[in-house]
C-alpha cells in the first residue's frame, strides 16, 4: 500500500493515539507513527504538541526514520526553540557516525534549523564535517556555512569558517569545490565589500579543472564565479575562454547561458584582429540556435538573452536569420520576441528575405502580431536605406487590403519613413488620404494629421481634410488635438489667405473651450506668435526637423553592458538590473564589462594614464534610472538635509568615519588595524633615531605662504543637448577656502521653457553629494544660459566606483530626467589641514609598507622647485621639507583626503634642459588604489 493512506485520516483524538504510538517499543509502529505525524504536518495540522515524543525517536539506526524526524525538527524548531535544544546532543553524535550519509544528513539539518540558541552548539560538529574524509559530507558542510552565515554572520567569521571555505576551493573533489564556490558567492552577495572570493590565476586554474568533472549545477556556480573575475591581460582572458568553450555543447541550457556570459564578458578584452576572436564568434552561434529548439518557455528565456547578445555583438548571429522566422504554432510571446531580433539582425544582405517574411506575417489572424509585423517593416525601412523603397511599396500593398488595423499601423510607420527620408516618398500621400475615414485609433489619426499638415502645400484639399477632423475636436484624444492644432497652424503659414477662418476656429477651440493645460498653452503660444511676428512663427513652426534615428529602442550602452554580466538570470529576461526588481537587496553590486585592451599595454600603466580633471575623456558611464538612489521625479525640492558646513568637514571626519577606516576597507585592502590619519603630534615610540637617514632632511626649510583656492579646470560639456531633449550642461569642479563646488552652465537649446530643476548624485567613492538644492531662480527660456555654483559636501552614501573618481549624476526638469557621468579631479578632495609635522611624516613613511609605494613620471614641466612647491600648495599639497642632492631638488610633501586618508609624496626634480624639467613622483599611502588618481591630480595642477 502507498503512503497516501497517511493523508486520509481525520479522526478526533488523533494526537493522543500518535503520542502512544511514538512511545511504542516496536520500531515498525514508531516509523508508522512518525509518517502519520509528517503527513498531518504537510496538510497544515498543528502537531507541535508531539515535539518531545518525535525528538525521542531520533535515537535510531534506521536512516528513513531519522530523515523523517529531522524533517519534523526543521519545521517546528523555530516555534519550539527550547525543545529544539534537546536535539543538539543527537546532532553532535550523528556528526561522528561511521555512515557518511548520516553525518551529512545531520549537518544539513543543522543548517536548516534557524534558531539562535542552537547555532553556537553546532560550530564544533560543523568544523569537523568541513574537514571530513568523505567528500559528500564536506560538500554538504560547505553549504551549511552559507546558511549559518545568514543566521549569524559574526559567529561564522569569529569561528574561522570563511577561511576553511576558501581552503575548500583547492579540494580534490570537484563537487566540494563547486559547493564551496556557491557558498562563498552567496555570502559575498550579502557583503559586497568583503572580497571573499579573492580570485587569482592559481585559484582560477583550480576552478577550471573542477569545471570538467562536477555536476551541471556545480558547473553553473563555477561559471558564475568565473564571470566575476577580471583577467590581468588578454592572454589570460583567451586561455579562460578556451577552457570554458566546451561547456557550450552541454545539454543543460543554464550551463550554456552561463558559459555564454563568461565568453561575452572576456571577449571585451580580446583584440578583434585575433584569429581566435573570429573563431569564438563562430562557436557562439550554434549553442544559441540550439536553445531555440526547446519548449516555448525556454525559447522565450533564450530569445530575451539573445536579444541582449545581438545588441552587443550582432555579428555572432548575422548568418542565422532563418532560425528566428516565426512558426505558425509559436505562442504570441515567442513570436513577438523573434520579430524583435529579426529587425535587429536585418541588413542589406538579408533584407529581401526579411521583408518577404514580414509581409506574410501581416496577413496572420493574431492582431497584436500583425501590428508588430507592420511596424517591423517600417523599422526595416529606417534601418536599411537601400530597402526603404521596397518597404514603402510593401506597406502600400498592405493598405490596399483595407484591413482596418493594418491600414492604421501602416500610416503610423509611413510617417516615420517620411521623417527619415524627407522629399522622397511623398507620392504615396494621395493613397493615404483615401483611407482617412477608416482611421479610429488616436495614434493613426495623429500620424495622418501630421502628414497632412507637414505636406499641406502638396495636398490640394488639405484644408477640407483637416476641417473634417475639426468637427469632433472635443471628442478627440489629447494627442490628436495637439497634432491638429499644429497641423492647422502649419497649413495657415503655407496658405494664409485660404485658411484664416480655420486657424481662428482651432485657436478658439484650443484656448477658450478646452480645459487641457497643454493644449491651451500651445494654443496661446501659437496665437501670440502669429499675432506678433508671423516670420518668427514660420521659423519656429516650419523649422527643419532632425532625422529620426535608426534604432530608437536599443538598450542604453551602460545598462546593456551590465545586463550582459547577468546573462542567464532573471535580469536578462526583464532587461532590468537586479536593483530595479529585487526588494531589500543588501548591497547590490553594479557589474560592468572589463575595459577593452586592444594593445598589449596594461590600462593602468602610468605612461598611458590620462591626466586627471574634467578635461580628460569623459567616461562612457551613463547611469540608467535604475542606477540612481530613487526616482528623481519624486525629488523633494525643499531645503537640503542639514549636514555639517564645508569649512568644518575635515574636522568632523574624525568623529564620523564615513568609510569605516578609509578606502582601505571599502576596497578590501589591508586594514585590520589601520588608523585613518596620523596625529599631528610626534609619536611617542619612534623606531629609529631622527638624527640619521631621512631624519636630517627635516632640519631644512620647508613650507611656503598660504595661497587661496586650487587649480580649476576649464568647463567641458558633460551632457550634450541632443541627449537631453535640448538641455546642455557644461561644468567643472572647484575647491575654494575649504568648500567644494560644482560650477555648472545650463543652456536651453530646445524650443520650450525649462523649469523645476533638481539634481541628485549616485553613491560614489568619496560620498560627494549636493549640499543644497539646484537653484535656478527663473525659468530657462530657449537659447538662454544660466551659470550656477552648486555647493557639495562629502557626507553622502559611499560605494566604490570604477574608475574611482567617476560621478554619476541625474538632473531633472519639467521635461524629463537626464543622466550623465563625469570624472572629478581628486585635488578637490585635498583638505586644508593636510600638512604633517616632520617627525610624523618620517615615522609614517617608514610605517607604510614598501609594496604600497608607487612611482610615476611627469615629463616636460616648465617650473623650478619653488614654483612647483608654491603651485601645489595652492591645491593643499603641502611641502614638509626640501633638499638638494647631486644637483637634483627633492621635495617631501603630504596631503589628506576628505575621508581621512593621508598620502605622502617624494618629488624629485631633475632639470633636463634649461626650460623644461622632468619630475619623478613617489607616492606612499595605506590605500594604494588612490595613488594613480593622486598622480593625475599632480600632473593636472603642474601642467596647467
Amino acid at each position: 500500500m502507498t503512503d497516501s493512506k497517511y493523508f486520509t485520516t481525520t479522526k478526533k483524538g488523533e494526537i493522543f493515539e500518535l503520542k502512544a504510538e511514538l512511545n511504542s517499543d516496536k520500531k515498525e509502529k514508531k516509523k508508522e507513527a512518525v509518517k502519520k505525524v509528517i503527513a498531518s504536518m504537510t496538510v497544515g495540522k498543528d502537531v507541535s504538541a508531539l515535539f518531545p515524543d518525535v525528538v525521542n525517536c531520533m535515537q535510531t539506526d534506521n536512516l528513513e526514520l531519522k530523515k523523517l524526524v529531522y524533517l519534523y525538527l526543521m519545521n517546528y524548531a523555530k516555534s519550539q526553540p527550547d525543545m529544539a535544544i534537546m536535539a543538539v546532543n543527537t546532532f553532535v553524535k550523528d556528526c561522528e557516525d561511521p555512515n557518511p550519509l548520516i553525518r551529512a544528513l545531520a549537518v544539513r539539518t543543522m543548517g536548516c534549523i534557524r534558531v539562535d540558541k542552537i547555532t553556537e552548539y553546532l560550530c564544533e560538529p560543523l568544523r569537523k564535517c568541513l574537514k571530513d574524509e568523505d567528500p559528500y559530507v564536506r560538500k554538504t558542510a560547505a553549504v551549511c556555512v552559507a546558511k549559518l552565515h545568514d543566521i549569524n554572520a559574526q559567529l561564522v567569521e569569529d569561528q574561522g569558517f570563511l577561511d576553511t571555505l576558501k581552503d575548500l576551493i583547492s579540494d580534490s573533489n570537484p563537487m566540494v569545490v563547486a559547493n564551496a564556490v556557491a557558498a562563498l558567492s552567496e555570502i559575498a552577495e550579502s557583503h559586497p565589500s568583503s572580497n571573499l572570493l579573492d580570485l587569482n590565476p592559481q585559484s582560477i586554474n583550480k576552478l577550471l579543472t573542477a569545471l570538467n568533472e562536477c555536476t551541471e549545477w556545480g558547473q553553473i556556480f563555477i561559471l558564475d564565479c568565473l564571470a566575476n573575475y577580471m583577467p590581468k591581460d588578454d592572454r589570460e582572458a583567451q586561455s579562460i575562454c578556451e577552457r570554458v568553450t566546451p561547456r557550450l555543447s552541454h545539454a543543460n541550457s543554464a550551463v550554456v547561458l552561463s558559459a555564454v556570459k563568461v565568453l561575452m564578458k572576456f571577449m571585451e578584452m580580446l583584440s578583434k584582429d585575433l584569429d581566435y576572436y573570429g573563431t569564438l564568434l563562430k562557436k557562439l552561434a550554434p549553442p544559441l540556435v540550439t536553445l531555440l529548439s526547446a519548449e516555448p518557455e525556454l525559447q522565450y528565456v533564450a530569445l530575451r538573452n539573445i536579444n541582449l547578445i545581438v545588441q552587443k555583438r550582432p555579428e555572432i548571429l548575422k548568418h542565422e536569420m532563418k532560425v528566428f522566422f516565426v512558426k505558425y504554432n509559436d505562442p504570441i510571446y515567442v513570436k513577438l520576441e523573434k520579430l524583435d531580433i529579426m529587425i535587429r539582425l536585418a541588413s542589406q544582405a538579408n533584407i529581401a528575405q526579411v521583408l518577404a517574411e514580414l509581409k506574410e506575417y501581416a496577413t496572420e489572424v493574431d492582431v497584436d502580431f500583425v501590428r508588430k509585423a507592420v511596424r517591423a517593416i517600417g523599422r526595416c525601412a529606417i534601418k536599411v536605406e537601400q530597402s526603404a523603397e521596397r518597404c514603402v511599396s510593401t506597406l502600400l500593398d498592405l493598405i490596399q487590403t483595407k484591413v482596418n488595423y493594418v491600414v492604421q499601423e501602416a500610416i503610423v510607420v509611413i510617417r516615420d519613413i517620411f521623417r527619415k527620408y524627407p522629399n522622397k516618398y511623398e507620392s504615396v500621400i494621395a493613397t493615404l488620404c483615401e483611407n482617412l475615414d477608416s482611421l479610429d485609433e488616436p495614434e493613426a489619426r495623429a500620424a495622418m494629421i501630421w502628414i497632412v499638415g507637414e505636406y499641406a502645400e502638396r495636398i490640394d484639399n488639405a484644408d477640407e481634410l483637416l476641417e473634417s477632423f475639426l468637427e469632433g475636436f472635443h471628442d478627440e484624444s489629447t494627442q490628436v488635438q495637439l497634432q491638429l492644432l499644429t497641423a492647422i497652424v502649419k497649413l495657415f503659414l503655407k496658405k494664409p489667405t485660404e485658411t484664416q477662418e480655420l486657424v481662428q476656429q482651432v485657436l478658439s477651440l484650443a484656448t477658450q473651450d478646452s480645459d487641457n493645460p497643454d493644449l491651451r498653452d500651445r494654443g496661446y503660444i501659437y496665437w501670440r506668435l502669429l499675432s506678433t511676428d508671423p516670420v518668427a512663427a514660420k521659423e519656429v513652426v516650419l523649422a527643419e526637423k532632425p532625422l529620426i534615428s535608426e534604432e530608437t529602442d536599443l538598450i542604453e550602452p551602460t545598462l546593456l553592458d551590465e545586463l550582459i554580466c547577468y546573462i542567464g538570470t532573471l535580469a536578462s529576461v526583464y532587461h532590468k538590473p537586479p536593483s530595479a526588481f529585487v526588494e531589500g537587496s543588501r548591497g547590490v553590486v553594479h557589474k560592468s564589462l572589463p575595459p577593452r585592451t586592444d594593445s598589449g599595454e596594461s590600462p593602468e600603466s602610468p605612461d598611458t594614464a590620462p591626466s586627471g580633471g574634467p578635461a580628460a575623456d569623459q567616461p562612457s558611464v551613463i547611469p540608467t534610472q535604475e542606477d540612481l538612489l530613487g526616482d528623481l521625479l519624486n525629488l523633494d525640492l525643499g531645503p537640503p538635509v542639514s549636514g555639517p558646513p564645508m569649512a568644518t568637514c575635515a574636522v568632523q571626519m574624525g568623529a564620523v568615519d564615513l568609510l569605516g577606516g578609509g578606502l582601505d576597507r571599502l576596497m578590501g585592502g589591508s586594514s585590520g588595524n589601520f588608523t585613518p590619519a596620523p596625529s599631528t603630534t610626534a609619536p611617542t615610540n619612534m623606531g629609529a633615531p631622527l638624527g640619521s637617514g631621512l631624519g636630517d632632511l627635516f632640519d631644512l626649510t620647508g613650507g611656503v605662504g598660504n595661497l587661496p583656492g586650487s587649480y580649476v579646470a576649464p568647463k567641458t560639456v558633460w551632457l550634450p543637448a541632443m541627449k537631453a531633449k535640448g538641455l546642455e550642461i557644461s561644468g567643472t569642479f572647484s575647491r575654494q577656502v575649504g568648500s567644494i563646488s560644482m560650477d555648472l552652465v545650463l543652456t536651453n537649446k530646445a524650443l520650450q521653457v525649462m523649469s523645476d530643476f533638481a539634481i541628485q548624485f549616485n553613491r560614489n567613492s568619496f560620498g560627494l553629494a549636493p549640499a543644497a538644492p539646484l537653484q535656478v531662480h527663473a525659468p530657462l527660456a530657449p537659447n538662454q544660459s544660466v551659470e550656477i555654483s552648486l555647493p557639495l559636501n562629502t557626507v553622502g552614501s559611499v560605494m566604490k566606483m570604477e574608475p574611482l573618481n567617476n560621478l554619476q549624476v541625474a538632473v531633472k526638469n519639467n521635461i524629463d530626467v537626464f543622466y550623465f557621468s563625469t570624472l572629478y579631479p581628486l585635488h578637490i578632495l585635498f583638505v586644508e589641514d593636510g600638512k604633517m609635522e616632520r617627525q610624523t611624516f618620517l615615522a609614517t613613511w617608514k610605517d607604510i609598507p614598501n609594496e604600497n609605494e608607487t612611482q610615476f613620471q611627469i615629463k616636460d614641466c616648465s617650473l623650478n622647485a619653488d614654483a612647483v612647491s608654491s603651485k601645489l600648495q595652492g591645491s593643499n599639497i603641502f611641502t614638509i621639507a626640501k633638499r638638494n642632492v647631486e644637483g637634483q631638488d627633492m621635495l617631501y610633501q603630504s596631503l589628506k583626503l576628505t575621508n581621512g586618508i593621508w598620502v605622502l609624496a617624494e618629488l624629485r626634480i631633475q632639470p633636463s634642459n634649461p626650460s623644461f624639467t622632468d619630475l619623478e613622483l613617489s607616492l606612499k599611502c595605506r590605500a594604494p588604489e588612490v595613488s594613480q588618481y593622486i598622480y593625475q591630480a599632480y600632473e593636472t595642477i603642474l601642467k596647467n
